[in-house]
């Protein structure tokens, strides 16, 4: 049976084992080829055994050094806000270690007040180390799906009317949602809403579309409180293949994080590029060969 083995290292004799990226661009890098190298090193389990990757970790983040764990600070080069879901570990699907990263995950990945808090200490305290923002969905999002279900079918908002907390993600989702719901309809004409697959293509588009939202108001938050060399990027990591995706106008299926919008245009050649991408397209494509040919 083939096995993976995914090894967090630490060798006591080696004070200092990667070294920090120095800029934004140098953190972006280091996370792309990271997610990379995991997806890669999943997809070798078909024609290989026994594969082994070794991450690895400085003891001084794990107070393994002189003078214990209170010297240990932390020195993250990006903070990542991504969903709850148990199916994204973050820092594994990045190939980073312990206080490589700063990670808060709440459910949709959305913008509420301890999000923003969160973020803005992070921007404050630790920007010696801090490079860059990063807004991480993933396909397939609960919260998403519940908001387009809401969208398609109003009914099934009533039974969250007495829960306030549930209803605080919801609503600002269902924003989301009409907006990747008109651009659809603006691409594939207003029939595409009886298409088999529109409720899959509406949800995966509103996934993207929010992460970029987030990133971009992330943007407007910190303005020019925030440093000069952070960025801010957003992607969506796709359970089916271990890869982050981010379309953009120019790579509509590009892998990889992209910078997010700066202003109103740059939204609308987003919507432009996330509906024009094969994956978007595909769930429409895909349905309707299955309806016409009876294929399972």
């Amino acid at each position: 049976m083939t096995t993976i083995d995914i090894i967090y290292r630490f060798n006591p004799q080696e004070a200092t084992i990667r070294p920090l990226p120095l800029d934004c661009d140098t953190a972006l890098g280091r996370l792309v080829h990271g997610n990379k190298s995991f997806a890669a090193l999943v997809d070798h389990v078909k024609d290989q055994s026994g594969i082994q990757q070794v991450i690895p970790v400085d003891p001084s983040d794990l107070g393994l050094l002189p003078g214990g764990p209170e010297t240990a600070k932390q020195r993250p080069f990006a903070a990542i806000l991504g969903c709850s879901d148990a199916r994204v570990p973050i820092e594994l699907i990045f190939n980073e270690g312990p206080n490589d990263l700063f990670v808060i995950r709440v459910a949709g990945n959305g913008l509420g007040t301890e999000v923003l808090g969160s973020l803005k200490y992070a921007v404050e305290n630790l920007g010696g180390s801090l490079k860059l923002i990063v807004v991480l969905g993933h396909s397939g999002c609960g919260a998403l799906t519940t908001a387009v279900d809401v969208f398609l079918n109003p009914g099934d908002y009533l039974p969250l009317a007495a829960k306030h907390s549930l209803r605080n993600i919801l609503d600002r989702l269902l924003l989301v949602v009409q907006s990747s719901a008109r651009k659809l309809a603006a691409t594939f004409g207003p029939d595409v809403v009886r298409d088999p697959g529109y409720r899959k293509a509406l949800t995966e588009a509103s996934i993207v579309t929010n992460a970029a939202l987030a990133a971009y108001s992330i943007q407007q938050e910190f303005g020019s409180s925030a440093p000069g060399e952070l960025q801010t990027v957003y992607g969506v990591y796709l359970l089916e293949t271990r890869e982050v995706w981010a379309p953009r106008p120019g790579a509509v299926d590009a892998i990889g994080l992209a910078a997010a919008p700066h202003d109103l245009s740059g939204f609308i050649e987003l919507g432009e590029a996330i509906v024009q991408s094969r994956r978007i397209a595909s769930y429409l494509n895909q349905e309707k060969s299955r309806s016409t040919t009876g294929s399972p």
